[in-house]
């Protein structure tokens, strides 16, 4: 199968072989060689732990330039909640809809105007009969991945239905084309919280295309906006469109608990990848209680704490929440978009996506007898191995590095305690060791070191 396409780019010329990122990652996509981080294609999943954790800034995000909205006529402004969610309570959402029209967008709507329709088939896959249980939400693309690559035999829990930012991108589109736009005037991008939205909208699992045009990093964006909002004083011109109406408890879908309060039968939400991890091994394992269906998010706090947000994970469920509590107060009875209803029989047939294909990172060959033989040999190195997990050998593991050594990624004598074996047997000399350590780590940790010691002893 053809690689993942990745928002996440490792910077050779940042990267100082620190190791961090190779630790943190959930998938064992990162190794050290040559003193830099390389990322292994088929294992990253874009939860962007490593761009959390890099202490130098050598882990980027790709996005699309800001500049690229002005080669459209329309150029619709595609926001989820958790970006208002940014922006401290004393500017109002009308406000900061003003000044996203003043930096060029001629529309602005709300992701959460295509929850509904999600909400509603997420309702009736759950009333039909399923030998397969319990169901999985497809919402985070991270964790669409995550099944791909480390739990194969759980894609076909998955619920196949498009996050609420591609109902919106497509009903907006539709909108705009009624109204006599023509279809290449039209661009929709949206402004996102993670990596992984940005690699399942220019690379959609299964899928040919995204109805998004182009994809905003929030946190530029966000900064943008938000200087611009702090200058201006008095209240905004722009009235939120008649086409922002969606019920209040739509606004909380992205935050943990959001889309499995909604649900129905018994249902769990669980975010952290770790966790999340940690509890699909179990679940594998049969270990867990029945469950009809599961709220799986990558990041703490759900939306609201991706890796591209700027303002602390708390303070934004609370802003969002606050914000709720305001539409509860203010209009109790709020009804959905309107317009939008108009087309959902349209969009409920568009709403649906392909089957999501397994893409087992623990695939050793594709041939089934090459691949056993493989696997018993992981398991003889194994067990040559010390199992320290310490990552001197620039694996992230002694499993990882048996797989590196059969899959001819790594060497044996990469591992500290198998070159100290072979030193005392003769079958390796210190210089040799030194070699292969450089070939891991860099010859500049080893030559700084050797500088740093005849500096000390010319002192002395």
């Amino acid at each position: 199968m053809n690689d993942f396409l990745h928002a996440l780019k490792i910077v050779d010329d940042l990267c100082i072989g620190c190791s961090l990122c190779m630790n943190i990652c959930p998938t064992k996509a990162i190794r050290v060689r040559k003193g830099k981080a390389k990322l292994m294609n088929n294992r990253c999943i874009d939860c962007g732990e490593c761009f959390r954790i890099c202490p130098v800034g050598a882990i980027l995000i790709e996005q699309d330039d800001f500049g690229l909205i002005f080669n459209y006529k329309y150029r619709v402004a595609l926001i989820p909640a958790v970006f208002f969610g940014q922006f401290p309570s004393k500017y109002p959402i009308s406000k900061i809809y003003q000044t996203l029209i003043d930096l060029g967008f001629t529309h602005v709507f709300e992701v959460e105007n295509g929850v509904d329709i999600i909400k509603k088939a997420t309702r009736e896959i759950l009333s039909q009969d399923h030998d397969t249980k319990p169901l999985i939400s497809t919402f985070c693309p991270a964790i669409v991945r995550l099944i791909q690559v480390k739990f194969p035999a759980l894609v076909h829990n998955f619920t196949l239905l498009k996050p609420p930012l591609d109902v919106a991108a497509l009903y907006f589109r539709k909108h705009l084309q009624n109204q006599g736009a023509d279809e290449s005037e039209i661009g929709i991008f949206y402004f996102t919280q993670c990596a992984a939205k940005i690699a399942a909208i220019k690379s959609p699992a299964e899928e040919e295309k995204s109805p998004i045009t182009g994809v905003i990093n929030m946190d530029s964006a966000f900064n943008k906006v938000y200087q611009k909002v702090k200058q201006e004083n008095g209240d905004s011109s722009v009235q939120i469109p008649v086409t922002a109406g969606f019920a209040s408890n739509d606004v909380l879908w992205s935050l943990t608990t959001g889309e499995s309060d909604t649900a129905m039968g018994r249902r769990m939400a669980i975010d952290g990848i770790h966790n999340v991890i940690a509890f699909l091994e179990k679940l594998e394992q049969e270990e867990n209680p029945d469950f009809d269906f599961l709220e799986l998010r990558a990041c703490d706090e759900s939306c609201a704490g991706g890796v591209l947000t700027s303002e602390n994970r708390f303070l934004t469920v609370e802003r969002i929440k606050k914000r709720v509590r305001k539409m509860n107060a203010e209009q109790p009875q709020t009804e959905q978009n309107q317009d939008i209803l108009n087309y959902e029989d349209e969009l409920r047939r568009m709403i649906f996506v392909e089957e999501i294909k397994p893409r087992s990172m623990m695939k050793l060959d594709e041939d089934m007898g090459e691949a056993m033989k493989k696997m018993k040999l992981i398991r003889q190195i194994v067990q040559m191995l010390p199992m320290v997990d310490c990552g001197a050998c620039g694996s992230p593991g002694c499993y990882a590095l048996a797989e590196d050594i059969v899959q001819s990624r790594g060497l044996m004598e990469n591992c500290i305690f198998i070159q100290r074996r072979y030193e005392e047997k003769g079958m390796l000399k210190p210089s040799d060791s030194l070699q292969i350590m450089k070939n891991v780590w860099g010859s500049d940790k080893f030559e700084s070191k050797k500088n740093q010691n005849n500096e000390t002893d010319e002192s002395k």
